[in-house]
Order: structure tokens, then sequence, then C-alpha cells
């Protein structure tokens, strides 16, 4: 007990110094910035951070969310981040353990992490994120699997990607108008990877539904009539991952 109590606490503080980076990535790639250089700056006064001001979630709290240098407010969402960040990473040491799923997803939450934080600043879904964590669990799948289920792998890649492209077809022509990012649609790759095809498809329905109740909020109470549904997607997809829903346990509900 004592043993998972410790490795627990390592990985949530894994998690959350990934998290920082994560900020980073979901901050620069959609602004066609490196990712490596330069280094960590206030956006206010250009001040560079030290090794004590990118210390996770501390820094925040020790600085009282402040810059150091210019007194500036830091966004909450940095350190709200972190702490998410942390906590899936120790809820997917807790459900699978140092086995080779771990690994599959660790890959998995990172992808969503980032993705969530660059479409909710940015709306943007950036296809760098895709690919990388596309390759990296296909290999880790094949890896894992085998080469024998292939055929299950491209049913699992292709039929969530065309149904929620032919969504988007259909909503661009009812709405005379782009309904859907195409950075949603190949999201849709990253969950059939993972879930599968079945409860990629599944996620599409409980993003809309998580989606719609603050769709109606920001509407009616701040006119806005556009949000991005990677967020929703990402959270409806870990809510599947984790709790390991599939169609038996979508059945017994109804029944």
């Amino acid at each position: 007990m004592e043993e998972v109590i410790l490795i627990g606490i390592m990985f949530f503080v894994f998690g959350t110094v990934f998290g920082s980076f994560f900020n980073v990535v979901g901050y620069r790639l959609p602004n066609e910035l490196s990712i490596v250089k330069p280094p960590s700056r206030c956006p206010n006064c250009n001040h560079r951070l030290t090794v004590i001001e990118l210390i996770p979630i501390i820094s925040y709290i020790i600085q009282k969310g402040k810059c150091k240098k210019c007194g500036k407010k830091i966004q909450m969402f940095y350190p709200i981040f972190e702490f998410i960040s942390g906590l899936m990473f120790l809820l997917s040491y807790l459900v699978f353990g140092l086995t080779p799923h771990l690994v599959i997803s660790l890959i998995f939450v990172s992808t969503l992490i980032i993705i969530i934080i660059s479409d909710i600043k940015y709306m943007i879904i950036p296809d760098e994120v895709i690919i990388f964590s596309g390759v990296a669990l296909f290999i880790s799948r094949l890896i894992i699997f085998g080469f024998n289920n292939i055929h299950v792998l491209v049913f699992d890649v292709t039929i969530p990607f065309i149904f929620l492209l032919l969504i988007k077809l259909l909503g661009d022509k009812i709405f005379k108008k782009e309904s859907m990012g195409g950075g949603d649609i190949k999201l849709m790759i990253i969950f059939g990877l993972v879930i599968g095809w079945e409860m990629a498809v599944f996620s599409i329905f409980l993003a809309s539904f998580i989606a719609f109740p603050i769709s109606l909020f920001a509407f009616f109470k701040e006119n806005k009539n556009i949000l991005p549904f990677g967020p929703y997607l990402s959270i409806a997809a870990l809510i599947i991952y984790f709790f390991q829903i599939d169609f038996d346990f979508i059945f017994e509900l109804l029944v």
C-alpha cells in the first residue's frame, strides 16, 4: 500500500511538471512558435523565468499569482492545468498500474490536455499534436496487441473519422457555414486508436450532451455562438476511457 501511494505521488508530481510543458505547447504551437526556445518568459515584461518561478503550482502560490518582476497577474489557467495534468497522470497509474497500457494512457491524456488548452485559447487543434500522438499510439498498440488485429485497427481509425466528417458536411450544408473545425475530425483518429471506433462514435454524442447546456449559457449570457468542440470531445473520451464504458454498460443503463 505504501508503495502504491509513493508511486502515485511520483506520477502526480511528474504530471504537474509535464502539465507546465503542455501549457507551453498549447500556447506556442497555434502561434507557430518553437516549443524549445526561447525559454519561458513573462508575456508582459519579458522577464525570463527562473527555476524557482517554474515550479508547477507551488511557484504560483509563492508568488501569489503575480509575476515576480512586474507584478502582472498570472492567469489561473496555468496552475489549473498543471493540477489537472497531475491528476490525469495519477489516475492513469491507479487504473492501469505499471503495465504497457499505462504508456498508452499517458500518451492519450497528454495529447488531450494539450488539445484542450490550445482549443480553449485559440480554437485550434494543432496538426503536429495529432500526428505525433497518432504515430506514438499506433506503434504502441501494435507492440502491445501485435499485428494479428491490424484490420480492426483500420476500422478503429477510419470509421469515427468518416462519421464525424459526414456530420460536419451535413452541418455545413444546413447552417451554410463551417459548422465544425477539421481538428475535431482528425481527433477521431486518436480516439479510435485508444477507445475503439464504437466508443469513439459514442463520444461525439456524449460530448454534445455535455456541451449543450454550456453552449446555451454562452449564447444567452455572453452572446457567443461559436465554441470549441475539442474540449468537450476530449472530456467525453476521458470519461469513456477511465470508466471503461462499453456498449454493454450503455445497454444496461438504457434497459
